[in-house]
């Protein structure tokens, strides 16, 4: 139980984005549990992914760079949760630590960002696009295999001075990210989920604690969005199952309808030009088996060599 007198610390990064989104945290915390009269902190821990700009995260250790520290603080008792963007999140966590809740997921779309162009198709011939996601950089090549594409790596408002600066012809980002700064406005259109798949827990805050934090857990058990934690799942199991790192383009998508999920993932080379899809149905019981069967019928499509095949 927590006591009215004791403070609660979130740990999150340093990003305008990741402080809007552990202040959301914080405040439906507080009016969800009136009666315990919390007071709640947030202290914001520098993360290695965060520090390192000039290289791809595929180079350097992958997903786990934007966590690694925030971890250790959750681990040692220094913080209490944690709040992630949850495409963000390894699929192996430290053994003491789990994801304990998913709030409602925002928009899971990727949104294209230009001053030159409306759409990906409008583009000049040879345009240069900024993107550190393997995923839309072989998503964009599969579309355009004319596009240049460059590192684009910094924060959000980063990245949208640099596309005002002329630094290079368009951007993509998630609409979540920039729904939830108030940033609607900077979207030159939003790319359709089915046409260009997002990333697996794409739009989708987390929050990760301590397993042995009963407490802690019982004051996030409303905040859980049961249709979010039940897609998520399916989308991270399917990563999981591939084994799915910065190195590996992997995109997915759970949707729930009529008590049904419905899934759709897909595997692609990082230059766009091989890609294997797999859509199915199954019951939202154990979206973690629908998720996982799918990644085993992508990975037969492909064959052995296609995850060593560059």
């Amino acid at each position: 139980m927590v006591k009215n007198d004791q403070i609660i610390r979130i740990g999150t990064r340093g990003s305008k984005l990741a402080l809007i989104q552990a202040n959301f945290i914080k405040q439906r915390l507080i009016e969800l549990h009136p009666e315990n009269d919390l007071t709640i902190e947030i202290e914001i821990i520098s993360t290695t992914g965060d520090r390192i700009q000039n290289r791809p995260l595929s180079e350097v250790g992958g997903k786990g760079l934007f966590t690694l520290e925030i971890e250790e603080r959750l681990s040692s008792g220094e913080v209490d949760l944690a709040v992630h963007s949850t495409k963000d999140m390894a699929t192996k966590l430290p053994d003491d630590l789990e994801l304990v809740c998913f709030p409602e997921r925002e928009n899971v779309a990727d949104a294209f960002i230009s001053n030159k162009a409306n759409t990906i198709e409008e583009l000049p011939e040879g345009a240069v696009v900024g993107s550190a996601s393997l995923r839309r950089q072989a998503l964009l090549k599969r579309l355009r295999p004319d596009l240049e594409i460059v590192l684009f790596r910094g924060n959000v408002d980063t990245r949208l001075k640099k596309i005002a600066a002329g630094e290079v012809d368009a951007t993509l980002l998630a609409v979540a990210g920039l729904n939830r700064m108030g940033l609607q406005s900077a979207i030159t259109c939003i790319l359709p989920p089915e046409q260009f798949l997002p990333a697996p827990a794409q739009g989708a805050i987390c929050i990760e604690t301590r397993k042995d934090n009963a407490a802690i857990r019982k004051l996030l058990h409303p905040l859980n969005h049961e249709a979010t934690e039940i897609t998520v799942a399916a989308e991270r199991a399917f990563l999981a199952s591939l084994d799915g790192s910065c190195r590996t383009p992997i995109a997915a998508l759970a949707t729930l309808y009529n008590n049904r999920l419905s899934f759709h993932g897909m595997i692609l080379t990082p230059d766009g030009s091989q890609s294997h899809e797999h859509r199915v149905e199954g019951n939202i019981t154990n979206p973690a088996k629908i998720g996982a069967e799918a990644a085993a019928k992508v990975r037969e499509a492909a064959g052995p060599g296609f995850f060593e095949s560059w």
